[in-house]
């Protein structure tokens, strides 16, 4: 029987990078704060004690060079897993992202692949200034070349984080600080990986399909448990992955339901819930009985604290959403 710990998702994050520091010499941490002081959100402490300052790292407070350093860690063989404190922070280094991480298996025609993975703490909710909820995934989904995972539970950021960290090409990691220590589950001691492109049914339904990831899937989940109680079945998918999309898992619960909303808590304009709606008109349309939904962040700058809750999707407003194609 696996020996488990009971995990909240930081724990889990912290946990996948440990094991994977000890299963293979040539993977380092680096960021600002990662080594003695165990980062902002403590996501890499005591690593530095156990590892030391050669396999992880801290850095001076430069996107660009936390990046391209890691870049050419990782040209060169290495397996580097770059931090940048928040998501919103990785602005200053986003040339490095989309002209090399995103590039240089391309440019070099196959000669070098780029293992590394890009770990932000990203999204709201935690009542932070400006610059420290963004949740922009959408960036780096436009780029090709770059994988973007989202993990939602405990266990899937270890196994997820694993499988992104042994990729041989470059992975964006985005981990949803709202749910950092919102609960715990039962994480196992071993290594094991969750594959990255793949999403998850978190519920089964016949009704209508709705498509998350990420702090996202929580409220969803909510939400279908309070209309499940009054006859209305939903089928929650968990992304997990938004580049590359699950899109057979995506056309699969639309042609079982004929109804879909999908949830995010990015601006609406531009977001994944359109990219999602564009698949299933390709792949589906003969299927739909009702528009597809969007409950998403709103198309204004993140506001400040006061409006927080306003902003983000609440299980009443994917209820909401929910009912209007339902009952459409």
């Amino acid at each position: 029987m696996t020996d488990t710990q009971n995990l909240t998702l930081v724990q889990a994050v912290r946990d996948g990078l440990h094991t994977e520091l000890r299963e293979d010499d040539d993977v380092v941490v680096m960021g600002q704060d990662v080594g003695k002081n165990g980062g902002v959100f403590r996501a890499t402490e005591g690593l530095f004690d156990e590892f030391g300052g050669d396999r992880v790292i801290d850095t001076p407070l430069a996107e660009s060079g936390i990046i391209g350093t890691a870049v050419g860690m990782a040209a060169m063989g290495m397996r580097p897993v770059p931090e940048i404190q928040f998501s919103g922070f990785m602005y200053p280094g986003f040339d490095q992202v989309v002209s090399h991480m995103a590039r240089f298996r391309t440019r070099s025609r196959g000669r070098f692949t780029l293992p590394m993975t890009l770990r932000a703490p990203y999204g709201g909710g935690i009542r932070a200034p400006e610059h420290h909820s963004e949740s922009k995934e959408a960036f780096y989904a436009h780029e090709a070349g770059l994988k973007v995972v989202i993990p939602s539970t405990p266990y899937e950021a270890k196994g997820l984080l694993a499988a992104s960290i042994r990729d041989p090409d470059p992975v964006v990691f985005l981990e949803p600080k709202l749910i950092y220590r919102a609960f715990r589950e039962e994480v196992p001691d071993e290594p094991y990986t969750v594959p990255i492109g793949e999403a998850a049914t978190r519920r089964e339904g016949d009704d209508v399909a709705v498509f998350t990831y990420g702090a996202m899937t929580r409220p969803t989940l909510e939400a279908a448990e309070t209309l499940g109680e009054e006859g209305i079945e939903c089928e929650v998918v968990d992304l997990r992955t938004v580049s590359p999309l699950d899109r057979e898992a995506i056309v699969e619960a639309f042609e079982k339901t004929g109804r879909a909303v999908v949830v995010h808590e990015a601006p609406k304009t531009g977001g994944l819930g359109g990219e999602i709606t564009a698949i299933l008109q390709e792949e589906a349309l003969l299927h739909q009985e009702a528009p597809i939904g969007r409950v998403a962040g709103f198309d204004v700058p993140y506001p400040l604290y006061a409006l927080e809750d306003y902003y983000l999707p609440s299980a009443a407003r994917i209820e909401e959403g929910i009912l209007e194609a339902v009952e459409f």
